[in-house]
Parts: structure tokens; sequence; C-alpha cells
């Protein structure tokens, strides 16, 4: 009964992909069973970009909130829907525009960079963007000693050790990744002595100094099919399994820890994209003159990217 109810559920989403013109784009932190009804997946601004380069009309996106609004500024002519609005990140508020404004006053020469983890009024407060597999590059091409790099400290310091820079931290952290610890990684050693260890950089730094690698999720996933990796340890949301596994039958992948679990990417199921299409909201918009002014540092940092 169940398996027919699915199949009825895909069927309808399948149907009305096709009356509004939509793509549906998932986060690989999402629920298995999204990831399944996806057109694409991937990290956030991998899946932006994508969409901005096909002829849909409408962007069902499942993730977290900012994602959807990346997706509304790098795609202004879609409509962009969010299929649970309490899908947030909390990262993302751990600082807003009115913060990094004064925060920009105590450093009024620093370049600010800021992580694309984070809402749309702060970065129209930017001069750049990055991601965590580009944040070491967009940092390196800029010449100025002075960096303010916010929300996330931890990739922050994981960026600033790789170039030789000093940073200015804003105190943001991701939740999920900090409930990784370094007495996780040294037991999933111990267990599987023969795995290699890929985290992502934001993780704490004595986790990643315990790691073979630091990637973001499309660095796991290129290091994951790479022929000699055949057991891996991975230090990050527990979805990216699903993701792994799937296309890399035969090979063992093994949580960090199986704390690492971000609840607000739980919120969306596949009947609320279902009821998303349905009823085409939750729309997501960012007001012209936020999403200008974003865009600007999305593109700086893609200018170097």
């Amino acid at each position: 009964m169940a398996g027919e109810q699915d199949k009825s559920l895909e069927e309808r989403i399948l149907e009305l992909k096709d009356k509004r013109n939509a793509i549906i784009l998932v986060h690989n932190y999402q629920r298995g069973e999204v990831q399944d009804i996806a057109d694409l997946v991937g990290d956030s601004l991998e899946l932006s970009q994508k969409a901005a380069r096909t002829d849909a009309d409408v962007i069902v996106f499942c993730g977290v909130h900012f994602m959807a609004e990346t997706a509304a500024i790098l795609c202004p002519d879609m409509t962009v829907l969010l299929p649970d609005t309490n899908a947030g990140c909390p990262m993302a508020d751990m600082i807003n525009a009115e913060q990094l404004i004064q925060k920009k006053k105590e450093s009024p020469n620093a370049t600010v960079v800021t992580y694309i983890n984070s809402s749309a009024e702060v970065k129209a407060e930017s001069d750049y963007c990055c991601t965590s597999s580009n944040g070491v590059k967009v940092v390196e091409s800029i010449d100025n000693e002075e960096i303010l790099f916010v929300p996330d400290q931890y990739l922050g310091d994981y960026i600033a050790r790789k170039t030789g820079k000093k940073l200015i931290l804003w105190p943001g952290y991701c939740p999920t990744h900090m409930r990784i610890l370094p007495e996780d990684i040294i037991r999933r050693k111990k267990e599987y002595p023969g795995a290699r260890v890929v985290v992502h950089p934001e993780c704490r730094p004595d986790v990643i100094a315990l790691a073979d690698e630091a990637l973001s999720t499309s660095g796991i996933i290129r290091y994951a099919g790479h022929e000699d990796v055949s057991e891996l340890i991975v230090g990050t949301e527990v979805e990216m399994l699903y993701r792994l596994t799937k296309e890399n039958p035969g090979k063992k992948f093994i949580p960090a820890s199986r704390k690492a679990i971000c609840p607000n990417m739980k919120l969306i199921t596949v009947e609320k994209v279902l009821r998303s299409l349905e009823t085409m909201t939750p729309k997501v918009k960012v007001p012209e003159e936020i999403s200008v002014r974003a865009r600007a540092a999305v593109d700086r940092m893609l200018e170097i990217v």
C-alpha cells in the first residue's frame, strides 16, 4: 500500500512539474526519498548555477532558506519555491546585516568575504561571497591584508591556515558539524583502520587535523569516486551517505558521527514538494535592491573561480 502511495505521489509530482515547467533542486543533505525525485542533487551554489542555465520557469528548492534566496538572486526571472519556510539555517541566522554593518565600521579597511551560507541581506553588505570549495581561492585572490570573514569561524580558520592570511573571524558556526568531535574520528579510525577520513571544513579545527582531507560536499563526492578509495569515514551531515552509497556501489561509507543531523534539512518531504507545486507556494523573493548588491558579491566570486 505504501509503495503504491509513493508511486502516486511521484506521478503527481511529475505531472505538475511538466505543467508548471518546473525543476526540482535538492541539496545533498536532504532525505533520501527527496533526493530520489530530484532533477539535480548537489550543493547550494552548484544547484543555483545549473538552474540558471535551464529553460525552467519554476524552481522547487529542497534545501534551506538561504539556498532558495541564492537561487532567486541568480535566477531573477524564475519563480522560486521553498516547500517549508521553516527550513532555515542556524549559522546564517548568527549574523544579520545590521551586525555586519557595525563590524565593518570597526574594521573600515577590511575586505568582507561572506560564506554563501548567509542571508541575502548579509551578502548585499559584502565584497565577495565564497563557498567551502572555493574559499581558499577567493581569499588568495584578494590584495588586502585585512579580511573580515563571516559567518563561519571554522571555515574561516581553515581558509586562514591554508592561505597564511590573518582573517578577522565572526563567531558563527554550524551546529550540525559541531556535533562531530575528535573522539568520534579517533573511534572510527580504530573501528575501520583501512578507511580514509574526509570531513567538511565547517568542522572544528581539531577534527580537521585528524582527517586525510577537508572538502566541500561536491569535493567529498569526487573523492569518494577515486578508484583507490574503498572505505571512507565521512565527517558531514549523515544524509550525505545516501548519495555516496547510491553512486558508489560496493564501497563502504561510515558516518563520523550519527549525531551530525541537520533537523532543518529534514523538514522538507515529498508530500510538501507536491503541495508546493499544487499551490505554487511558498515563494521566496529577494527585494531588487538587496538582490542586485548580493548578486555583485556572488559575481565577484564567480569571476575568480
